[in-house]
């Protein structure tokens, strides 16, 4: 994945940059692993809205892609890389030896043509193989980890990201460092996959424009100080008016903006050994 630069032709081509696409290999491969994705505008069963600012957007397929790589000692040769616009990361096609083909996320440095394998039992550790924690080599890199054994990948599955290995206890938890900083424990039966995820270089690219923004399926953001008072506690007064308040707030009067929203309950900080911050 490489990054284009426009030439500023316009006021908005000077600051947009986009995916060259270069590593791009086909096209919407897997009929049956792709299904209508249906816009929501941020609303839930009910109709309410549950998540603000999004709506419209450039119509997609949903890529169905396979978290969990449960066809163990089986070999999959990847065939071809695709551009999944549901997430940052590059999704690739294993096909298996007994003829079954899926996505996956796609590891850097994997390329077209290699064979990975997923199992149970301690195998090589190569990037793109999969296994339980307890038999990938302390201080490795890997990513698309599992939380609950046998549940699929939950964490470490953005663009260029990777969590490192740091130890294995006695307890039978394997410690974690997250791409936030976060020490974590996970249970040793979890599986994750060796490697750094591909797309390294997708946080640099630079929207430009909103219309582009829009594209994407997000709606405009209007500033708190710039509604009424009925609308949001920042609202009111004459002019540009600072918040007036002791500290930022949310819509609905909540405390916001350096607030730390994690509960901090027992459930929340049992497998917690250092968060991604001091606390102060």
């Amino acid at each position: 994945m490489e990054i284009k630069l426009y030439k500023p032709t316009t006021p908005a081509r000077r600051r947009t940059s986009v995916d060259d696409f270069s590593d791009i290999t086909s096209k919407r491969s897997l009929k049956n692993r792709i299904q209508i994705k249906k816009s929501q505008g941020g609303r839930n069963n009910t109709g309410k809205i549950t998540v603000r600012h999004r709506g419209g957007g450039a119509k997609n397929f949903y890529r169905q892609v396979d978290f969990k790589q449960d066809k163990f000692d089986i070999q999959a040769k990847l065939i071809a890389v695709e551009y999944d616009p549901n997430r940052s990361v590059r999704i690739g096609v294993l096909a298996y030896a007994d003829g079954e083909k899926r996505y996956i996320l796609l590891p850097e440095g994997v390329k077209v043509g290699q064979v990975v394998t997923s199992s149970k039992k301690a195998i090589k550790p190569e990037i793109g193989n999969r296994m339980p924690l307890e038999f990938i080599p302390v201080g490795m890199f890997v990513h698309n980890v599992e939380l609950t054994p046998g549940k699929g990948g939950e964490i470490v599955r953005s663009a260029g990201t990777s969590a490192q290995f740091m130890a294995l206890e006695e307890g039978g938890l394997a410690q974690l460092r997250l791409p936030s900083g976060e020490i974590r424990a996970v249970t040793k039966e979890c599986l994750a996959t060796i490697g750094q995820l591909s797309g390294q270089q997708h946080r640099h690219i630079r929207i430009g424009k909103a219309g582009r923004r829009r594209h994407m399926g997000f709606r405009p953001s209007v500033r708190g100080k710039a509604m009424n008072p009925v609308d949001h506690p920042h609202g009111g007064g004459e002019g540009h008016n600072p918040i007036g308040l002791k500290h930022p707030k949310t819509p609905w009067g909540k405390p916001a903006r350096g607030v730390k929203t994690r509960k901090h309950g027992k459930y929340s900080d049992k497998l917690i050994i250092q968060r991604r911050k001091k606390r102060k």
